[in-house]
């Protein structure tokens, strides 16, 4: 291969490069940390790009240097002459790399003695995580409540988030507040997170759980405290009234086809199969990844295959008049 279209391999190489890392969405960015986990991370991932990068430098420019140096010229009869046992060179490729191991080695063992430590004390907010084909579940076992999709935060406090499956295995990742956890069948993980600034963080499963796991996403809510304690009052104290007939006629529909699954506080609704759907309107998603008003939610009532595929959510024997019976039931729950 000639000298200029090896160039040019090289620069094509280097700009996918450039142009590959850039296919992510700004809210997932692990480059936009918006808490202390995520910035040691961040912290981490650039020492190792600084490296590498040195790495990668270094080795190009001795790959252009030689390339150009020792090309073949017209009229040379000779190969260039071979050097081989240097000590010195020897020793160089030995102690490099291990310097720069140890400069990476560091910060990470550091850093994840520092994460691996369970927080505690009173301003410590417990949450157990449980994830299902293809939801999630959020229980606080110190405030008695328990909610499905969106996990409620307040900012400037670690949360000690307990990770279990109810069925395979899932992961856990919240790209701008930390790194991602397993959730492995039958073994209970831990971790904790934290926000600094108030805000609405996407999360998603990271780990291939069937048809529907690149849906698998859900919402941490991060809250000033007075905002995040307003929010525990309201699920703690909530009071189902239908806002018309048709909600009505919609929450007997409720109780006969979807109550032995789902469960809404202030009622006598306690399934456990699915989702809590205690305070659903004022959600930000339906199912994880719809925007929540009336039509998607119809959509998803309809047809929940369509949109989770392989969901354990059977498409109910409903009528057009039945589902917006139920619609309108499921957005008087505020």
């Amino acid at each position: 291969m000639r000298l200029k279209n090896r160039i040019g391999l090289l620069l094509l190489m280097i700009m996918l490069l450039f142009g590959l890392t850039g296919c992510q969405r700004a809210e997932m960015s692990v480059f936009d940390p918006a808490g202390p986990v995520a910035k040691m991370q961040l912290s981490i991932i650039m020492i190792s790009i600084y490296i590498m990068s040195g790495i990668f430098v270094v080795a190009m420019g001795i790959l252009v240097y030689v390339l150009i140096r020792y090309r073949s010229r017209r009229g040379q009869n000779q190969p260039p002459k071979q050097v081989e046992g240097s000590w010195v060179l020897e020793l160089i490729w030995i102690v490099i790399p291990i310097i720069l191991l140890g400069i990476l080695v560091v910060p990470t063992v550091t850093s994840a003695f520092v994460l691996d430590e369970k927080p505690a004390g009173p301003n410590v907010l417990n949450v157990k995580v449980k994830a299902s084909q293809f939801w999630w579940q959020f229980e606080y076992p110190d405030l008695g409540i328990v909610t499905a999709q969106e996990l409620h935060i307040p900012t400037g406090t670690k949360v000690n988030l307990q990770l279990e499956t109810t069925d395979v295995m899932h992961s856990f990742w919240v790209p701008r507040l930390a790194g991602k956890t397993d959730l492995i069948p039958g073994r209970t993980n831990t971790m904790w997170i934290q926000a600094d600034q108030p805000g609405q963080f996407q999360g998603k499963c990271a780990e291939y759980c069937g048809a529907s796991h690149g849906v698998m996403d859900f919402l941490v809510v991060a809250e000033e405290p007075q905002q995040f304690q307003a929010w525990v009052n309201k699920m703690k104290n909530q009071q189902v009234k239908p806002a018309s007939e048709l909600a009505a006629e919609g929450e007997k529909l409720f109780a006969q086809n979807c109550a032995s699954c789902h469960a809404v506080a202030g009622t006598n609704y306690k399934g456990t199969l699915g989702p809590d759907l205690t305070g659903f309107a004022e959600r930000s998603k339906v199912a994880g990844v719809l925007e929540n008003n009336e039509e998607n939610l119809r959509k998803w009532i309809a047809d929940p295959a369509a949109i989770k595929p392989d969901s354990k959510m059977p498409r109910l024997p409903l009528n057009e008049k039945q589902i917006s019976a139920v619609t309108a039931f499921l957005r008087s729950l505020k």
